[in-house]
């Protein structure tokens, strides 16, 4: 007989499946190595999908150079405010907050998510002196956006890259409380990776979450279950088990995506009829290759790509055609 193959289930790397703590999404590293000294992220708001004929920029693709079509995702990017910069110094316990210096001005917003009176308004920049790292406190505007219901802005952590620390701290000097646009991070042909929280299913099954075999038929009593919870020792039911429980709303992060077009007008991007569940872009957008994580209206972060190395450097891609027709099938 031969030896049968039996792999398991699902992946442990994921392990465990719980819901996030938080719909906005965190990032943990960052890639090195730029020119200039620029902010490595970016927020935005999932907007849908379409499709759109491109001229194949994947060199060794058996399509290259020939229009071929693409899936393409549409994420609403309005302009990102940077509340406050901090320093960090490395230590044998990992980076340390040396300091932070909070903008004059700050939208009224922030009082929701921020106790706004005990934030020094100082402008001594001493702190910076001997830092390591250099990154930014940012804030999105929702208000903006008439695609979510939402008023109360998110607040997340970006470092700046590129250059020497000095001119990290000069570049941080001039964008202190003011508008970041997509522009200023990202442009046409960069790869970047994207992160959210996936759609939530709530509490599902042994076969849905895990996708385990089902039963024989002639089971007496179920067939959508597993067959043993485990071995008698040890005598606890172990992590590996395919059981049920909580499926989706997890942070995942979707890596090298190309950049297709950065636009200012959403509306010559939005179907007729709007986006499902959406509505009409008003703000700039952005286009990336492929499918991203979450429902519409959920936060994406970008970031650069931090495993992109295999160096297909595009321009700028070439697109024929972005489909504008309706997706409700009016």
């Amino acid at each position: 007989m031969p030896e049968r193959h039996h792999p398991r289930r699902g992946s442990m790397g994921f392990s465990p499946r719980k819901r996030a703590k938080s719909e906005t999404p965190h990032i943990k590293n960052w890639p090195q190595g730029f020119d200039k000294p620029k902010i490595q992220g970016f927020l935005g708001y999932k907007a849908g999908m379409t499709h759109a004929f491109v001229i194949d920029y994947r060199p060794t693709s058996t399509t290259s150079g020939k229009e071929v079509v693409m899936p393409v995702s549409v994420v609403e990017t309005p302009p990102i405010k940077v509340a406050a910069v901090r320093a960090y110094k490395t230590s044998y316990q990992g980076l340390q907050t040396k300091g932070e210096i909070w903008a004059e001005k700050l939208d009224p917003e922030l009082i929701k998510k921020l106790p706004l009176t005990k934030k020094e308004k100082k402008k001594n920049w001493d702190f910076t002196k001997d830092a390591d790292e250099i990154r930014v406190i940012v804030y999105t505007q929702p208000n903006l956006v008439t695609g979510i219901p939402k008023k109360n802005p998110e607040i997340r952590e970006f470092r700046i890259s590129g250059g020497t620390i000095e001119d990290q701290i000069k570049y941080a000097k001039e964008i202190l409380g003011k508008e970041v646009k997509i522009n200023d991070t990202l442009k046409e042909g960069d790869m970047i990776d994207t992160i959210a929280i996936t759609k939530g299913k709530g509490f599902q099954g042994h076969v849905k979450r895990w996708g385990v075999k089902l039963l024989t038929h002639k089971n007496s009593k179920h067939r959508r279950m597993i067959g043993t919870q485990g071995s008698w020792h040890p005598n606890w039911v172990q992590a590996t088990v395919p059981n049920a429980g909580q499926m989706g709303y997890h942070q995942r992060t979707e890596y090298n995506k190309r950049v297709l077009k950065i636009g200012e007008n959403g509306e010559e991007i939005t179907p007729s009829g709007g986006f499902p569940h959406y509505g009409t872009i008003r703000n700039s957008y952005i286009l990336l290759h492929g499918s991203i994580p979450g429902p519409v209206k959920r936060l994406i972060s970008m970031r650069d790509a931090i495993r992109y190395q295999r160096g297909v450097k595009v321009e700028k891609p070439e697109i024929t055609y972005i489909s504008t027709t309706s997706k409700q099938g009016v």
